[in-house]
């Protein structure tokens, strides 16, 4: 059940960093003026703490090799820090925008002629399931490592 659990954990950290970079790219490009802002706007304010949210993948990788349960444990606890608040808070920054964009069907800011708002609001939606079932697998990675742990203390 480890292996399974280990390489689902991984697919989904393999997700996490797909998104992550998407989201370094369009940073990279809105601050360094690569293309006009009309095709690739400007990161919200949620983008930037996001950026941390690699540090629990990475956690997460390092706990593997050796079932390091603390580095499993620390991966949970930061991902909800780095990972889940600020998709939270970046659903409610986002808000103001989305409803503006359906009410009035005005939309500012872009990305490749797509409402930057629903963009985003994708990422965020699909960033929070790719969140939501690591925990799910790590929750369930952690409960079998910890049992195992019990068995062998018992023998």
């Amino acid at each position: 059940m480890s292996v399974a659990l280990k390489s689902e954990i991984k697919k989904l950290i393999y997700t996490h960093v797909g998104i992550w970079l998407l989201l370094l790219a369009q940073m990279c490009v809105g601050h360094l003026k690569l293309l006009p802002h009309d095709q690739v706007a400007m990161p919200y304010q949620w983008e930037y703490p996001y950026l941390l949210s690699i540090l629990p993948s990475l956690l997460g990788l390092l706990s593997f090799p050796r079932n390091n349960i603390s580095y499993l444990v620390l991966s949970m606890i930061s991902t909800g820090l780095f990972s889940v608040a600020p998709l939270i808070y970046g659903a409610m920054e986002m808000f103001p925008m989305a409803q503006q964009l359906y009410r009035h069907g005005k939309a500012y800011r872009f990305i490749f002629g797509f409402s930057a708002v629903s963009v985003m609001y994708l990422v965020v939606v699909v960033a929070a399931q790719v969140h939501g079932w690591q925990l799910y697998y790590s929750k369930k990675l952690l409960d079998s490592w910890f049992t195992s742990t019990q068995e062998k203390k018992k023998k």
